[in-house]
């Protein structure tokens, strides 16, 4: 077994060819999967949350049957009973090709994220999960279990519901954090939903070209269509700090979005409005913990764009037998501990390497 170690802040910088073709094959011959994570919490909450109470009710249950129900969530990685006055916690997962595809090679979820909600529900914080993370994978549906990159569960779980299940068993194992719900979304088309929007604004800080489109971004902060946008947020290479930029510019585009949702013009015109809001339900899995959409719409009506904080796995790059890795700091660097015991803000306050500013 071969390890070799990197200086890295929050991705991985390598670029030789195995390495690149390893850690990127999915990303350059898919659409981009990080974008679901944008629609499992807040973006429709954000849009409804200029309404009235009762008024915000009915909208939300006029759209409720859009949404597809499923089980997301492994048992073992389900809080009992959800409190929505305590803090909640979430489970987004980005895949393509949630429904339409049986190939195992399109079975990979390269976009997860923790949402966790402290109570009072004014600001929630935003947990990256680096796709290349290794760990251990439990057994389930004809695999063996063992040690994988973390986007790899979903694979390995028969991707689609199970996969899902699976992904919550891994996490769950690895942070002993349970969910109160879980959403994942299959939406090639979610730059149309920035496009109904009127697209959103960036800010680019260094000047790279796109592996994808050949477009080169230039420093400075700009109106970016949905396509633009998409591609931006894609990009890893040629920037300075590898993936953990990537994950800074995803989480920087989720604000951004709810920042362009949550504008009165948006509230107020009706037909763009229920485009966007109908754009995002069909493509919409999921597991409310048996809480009522439109209950828990109204626990987090209140919650601010302005009050999303992005947060970085604690972690360093490692390559093992040629395979480029990303390792896990022990116990997370405390970030699990303190989400267990309603501390993330102080942790977030003591911790400000791994704290993103949106």
């Amino acid at each position: 077994m071969r390890i070799t170690h990197r200086r890295w802040r929050g991705g991985t910088t390598s670029r030789s060819k195995g390495g690149r073709e390893r850690a990127d094959a999915g990303v350059r011959r898919g659409r981009p999967r990080w974008a679901r994570l944008l629609l499992g919490l807040g973006l429709a909450l954000v849009l409804l949350a200029g309404l009235a109470a009762v008024g915000l009710h009915r909208l939300t249950q006029r759209y409720d049957k859009m949404v597809t129900r499923e089980e997301l969530l492994d048992s073992g990685a389900r809080r009992g009973q959800t409190d929505l006055n305590g803090p909640l916690n979430y489970l987004l997962v980005g895949t393509d090709r949630w429904r339409s595809s049986s190939s195992t090679a399109d079975r990979r979820s390269d976009t997860i994220l923790i949402v966790h909600v402290p109570a009072g529900g004014r600001e929630a914080f935003l947990m990256s999960i680096p796709r290349d993370l290794r760990v251990t994978i439990p057994a389930a549906h004809g695999f063996g279990g063992g040690e994988d990159k973390i986007n790899a569960a979903y694979q390995h779980g028969g991707g689609g519901q199970s996969g899902t299940r699976l992904l919550s068993a891994t996490i769950t194992q690895l942070t002993d954090i349970r969910f109160d719900g879980a959403a994942v979304v299959d939406f090639s088309g979610f730059r149309d939903v920035i496009d109904h929007l009127g697209g959103v604004r960036m800010c680019v800080d260094t000047e790279f070209r796109s592996i994808h489109t050949d477009r080169v971004f230039t420093p400075g902060c700009q109106e970016m269509d949905g396509g633009t946008a998409l591609d931006f947020v894609r990009q890893r290479y040629d920037l300075p700090n590898g993936d953990y930029d990537r994950q800074t510019h995803q989480q920087q585009l989720l604000r951004a979005v709810l920042q362009r949702a949550s504008e009165t013009s948006i509230r107020n015109n009706p037909v763009r409005l229920d485009q966007v809001i109908r754009a995002v339900g069909s493509s919409l899995t999921v597991d409310t913990n048996g809480v009522p959409l439109a209950d828990l719409v109204l626990a987090l009506r209140d919650l601010p764009t302005d009050a999303l904080r992005g947060i970085q796995m604690p972690s360093y790059p490692q390559t093992i037998d040629q395979v480029s890795y990303v390792i896990l700091q022990e116990g997370g660097g405390g970030l699990f501990t303190a989400v267990q015991n309603q501390r993330v803000p102080q942790w977030a306050q003591a911790n400000p390497r791994w704290v993103t500013q949106l």
